[in-house]
């Protein structure tokens, strides 16, 4: 497995873990773990980075550990999907809340 990719976030602040964070600490810092958050979280904003798809003026908001963030950037906007959220990650989101 080359990384996990969550709906969430890496981080809630620069000190402090959110999802993404406590699944690479769960995971011994072994896999490397990409957030991927459709909304801002107030404290967070010098470990993510805005990324701006399709039409949309609205971005996602992106982290990741244990990967170069640059890369993981190019890879979010390559994502197959002509819209704010890659297509994938609308599934996945759809069938977790059915």
């Amino acid at each position: 497995m080359d990384a996990i990719l969550v709906d969430g976030h890496v981080y809630t602040s620069e000190t402090e873990y959110g999802l993404g964070g406590k699944l690479y600490e769960f995971l011994n810092q072994q896999i490397p773990i990409i957030g991927v958050a459709k909304n801002s979280f107030h404290a967070n904003h010098t470990t993510i980075k805005e990324v701006y798809r399709g039409e949309s003026s609205k971005p996602l908001y992106v982290s990741a550990i244990g990967i170069d963030l640059d890369e993981v950037i190019e890879a979010i906007k390559a994502m197959k999907g002509a819209f704010r959220i890659p297509d994938i990650l609308k599934k996945l989101d759809n069938y977790t809340k059915s």
